[in-house]
């Protein structure tokens, strides 16, 4: 596979959220889950996401809490919350709209 993409600003809270509505995980498992279900076209860094997990956790579209790893560790679940389920219909839907609008301009252009 080529280059890992770099995200459009906004679209990482989506990643996010969506991976989330699967399950409460830590941190890592988000950037591996985003990173495994892309193909390894996305990946994601660090310094990208717990920046990302903090302005989620407030504006209250996901909680966390400490928990055990699978390795014993002591790790940061989050969880998407209610808030964060409607929020994720909604830049689902944005995101919707732009990939039309880009594909329409390609399209003709």
């Amino acid at each position: 596979m080529g280059k890992p993409i770099d995200l459009l600003q906004g679209t990482l809270d989506l990643l996010i959220l969506k991976t989330l509505a699967l399950e409460p995980m830590h941190g890592w498992g988000i950037s591996q889950r985003i990173q495994q279900i892309s193909q390894d076209a996305l990946q994601v860094q660090q310094g990208s996401l717990y920046p990302a997990l903090h302005r989620l956790e407030q504006q209250g579209w996901i909680a966390s809490e400490w928990g055990t790893s699978d390795n014993n560790r002591r790790a940061k679940y989050y969880r998407l919350t209610d808030a964060g389920r409607q929020q994720l219909d909604v830049e689902t839907a944005k995101w919707e709209r732009l990939a039309a609008a880009v594909a329409q301009i390609l399209e003709t252009a």
